[in-house]
Order: C-alpha cells, then structure tokens, then sequence
C-alpha cells in the first residue's frame, strides 16, 4: 500500500488474513504518503513490516514512478510472496501489478474494475487501474458494474469475483466503536464535509469550488463547513488564502480515519471530489455531490444517493441549496444504503484467496 485511503481499504482485509492459520500477512508500504499512512493502520490495531519511503518533496509523477520500481522490485525478490495484494488506483498499485508481471507473482486486485470513460479521467489513477487490471491474476469487484468492467476488457468470469467493497466494511467496524469528534461543534448548526484535492480540479475548478463555499456561507447562515485540507502545497496554499479568512469554514489538516468517521456521522451532507467518500457517505445516509465531470462510481448516482455538479461555482451552490432547503429532495438522497457492500467484503476476499492458494 501507498496511500491513506489504500491503508484504510486494506485494514479489513489484513485483520482478516491474520485470524487465518495458513497464511502469513507481511505488510509493505511505498511511503507515497509518509505521515498519513501509519496513522489508519495503527487505528486499526495493524503494524507495518517494511516502509520503502520513496517520497521526496515537489516530486513529479515520474520520479515517483521510478523510485517505486526500484525499491519494490527488489523487495519482492527478497520475499518471493505467493501473492501479492494491492488496492484501488495510485501509482503505487500500477507499479505493483507491473513488478508482480516481472516477477511472475500472483496479483490480487482489491477494488478491481472501475472504469471511466476518459483515460485521463481522474488522472492519473484511472490510467493505473486499467493497467493493473491487465495484470491481475484475481480482480476482487467491489459491485456488478465492476464485474461488467471486466468482462469488456477481455478478463474472463473465473478470475473475476464480486466481493463488496472494503471501505464499507471498515467504515462499519470503526464506527460500531463509537469514535468521538475531534472539535465541538453546535447542535444548531447543520454541517457540510468537504474534501477538494484531484489534481485534474487544481487551478480554477478548485477556486471555482472555493467561490461557491464563500456563497453559501453568506446564503446559509446556519450552515458549517468542516474542510480536512490535504497535504499538497497548492491545495494548502489555494485553500488558505481563499478559505482561511471565512469565520464558518473549518479548516483543518487531515483529520485521523477514527475523527474522520465521527465528522461524516455528523455531518449532513458531504461536497467531495474523492472517491472513497462517495462509497462511505451513502452508508451513513449522507447525500454526496461530487465536484468532478465523471465518476468510476455510478452506482451511487444510478442510485440516487451521490450527484455530480461538477466544478461549477453555481452549480454547485444550486444542487447544495436544493439539498439545505428542500427536505424532500434531502430524503430522496439520504436513503441510508449504500451500493457498495454489506461489510463483509474482507471476508469473501479472504476465502477466494484461500481457495486459489490451495490453502
């Protein structure tokens, strides 16, 4: 794993392996996020064994790339693993499938077969998964459309297996332990979570998206934005000079997975450019407006508890406003399911490994 997102997604699914007798669990991070990564893993009560820390600072994607497949090739060689598992769609994962190709080790694809239809679309992940789904040896999808992916990619049905989603499971098993929320925050004020940090949105989508924050603000007075603002400089930068002056936008550096669950089950809804919470917030009722052009997660726009608005500034106060001032339109989105999985993902991905080892 590389990323915060992909240590939460995989929590699940370690914890899982490491209740069976027959299989050793050895953890490796690439260190694509250095601070953000240990800390999920250690919520959930899991310990690295190996950090291959390829992070520099301001490096670009292929320096990244490079220095991944140096540090990872080498370390496989030296595990020789009957299977490797990756999950989702960073750099980290395409470099993965790739070295396990050259290696000729069995890879397992958690979260297998989302798609769009740009492959610059988000960029650069879904460029990664494609090329980490021609590779994998078990794709592990998260819904049916998933498995449709698949299938129009040439992956035959046998290698193919319909599993749920991870995060749902370990969105349920952090919040039956009742975290608490990292700030005080009025019983009067409705709250609205928001994340902003593609790299396709950086530049004047994301001022966009900051405009129609400030708008809503002035057009809802009871209204509190929560913003976790993400590590990267020019989002740090952007959101501070445009947000940081706005007495009802909190802002705050990433909040931990435990404090992160608490604001979503207490939030109202959710303005997002990130896929996992498109998964999550629909499980805990909370409608989702996703500010992007496309989503590899139609199932929750199919649905009808996720929308896209896009990067547009009034349309993004437009569906919001519906949304604070419509209760009907609010129902019609907070159905409280989610298309994603019942918790029990990590399970079935446990079981089809096991029966593909032999074990």
């Amino acid at each position: 794993m590389g990323t915060r997102p992909e240590a939460i997604k995989m929590a699940p699914v370690i914890l899982k392996l490491q209740e069976t007798p027959w299989a050793e669990t050895i953890i490796v991070a690439t260190g694509q996020h250095r601070e953000l990564l240990e800390q999920p893993l250690s919520a959930f009560g899991i310990t690295l064994h190996k950090n291959l820390d390829v992070m520099t600072d301001g490096q670009s994607l292929s320096a990244l790339t490079s220095r991944i497949f140096d540090r990872l090739g080498p370390c496989l060689t030296e595990l020789a693993p009957d299977m490797l598992l990756a999950q989702g769609d960073t750099t980290s994962v395409m470099v993965a499938a790739i070295s396990c190709f050259y290696q000729n080790i069995p890879f397992g694809h958690v979260e297998a077969g989302l798609r769009t239809a740009t492959v610059r679309l988000p960029f650069p992940e879904e460029f990664n998964r494609r090329v980490a789904g021609m590779l994998s040896t078990l794709h592990f999808a998260p819904t049916e459309k998933a498995r449709d992916n698949l299938h129009r990619d040439g992956v035959s049905s046998r290698h193919i297996f319909v599993t749920g989603n991870t995060g749902i499971d370990a969105l349920y098993w952090m919040k039956d332990r009742s975290p608490p929320m990292p700030f005080s925050s009025s019983e009067k004020s409705r709250m609205i979570l928001v994340t902003a940090h593609r790299r396709e949105n950086m530049g004047e989508p994301m001022r966009e998206m900051f405009r129609a924050i400030i708008d809503l603000t002035r057009l809802h007075p009871d209204v509190e934005f929560v913003y976790p603002v993400h590590p990267n400089p020019n989002v740090r930068q952007m959101a501070r000079d445009m947000l940081g002056s706005q007495p009802r936008v909190r802002m705050c550096n990433a909040l931990d997975y435990p404090q992160l669950v608490s604001v979503l089950a207490r939030s109202d809804l959710v303005l997002t450019d990130s896929g996992g919470l498109q998964e999550e917030a629909p499980a805990l009722g909370k409608p989702v407006l996703v500010m992007r052009s496309e989503t590899e997660r139609p199932e929750a726009v199919d649905l009808g508890v996720a929308r896209l608005v896009g990067s547009d500034r009034s349309q993004i106060i437009t569906e919001v406003s519906r949304l604070l001032d419509d209760p009907e339109a609010y129902r019609s989105m907070a159905l409280g399911v989610s298309p994603y999985g019942d918790g029990y993902a990590s399970e079935r991905i446990r079981d089809h490994i096991r029966d593909y080892l032999g074990a």
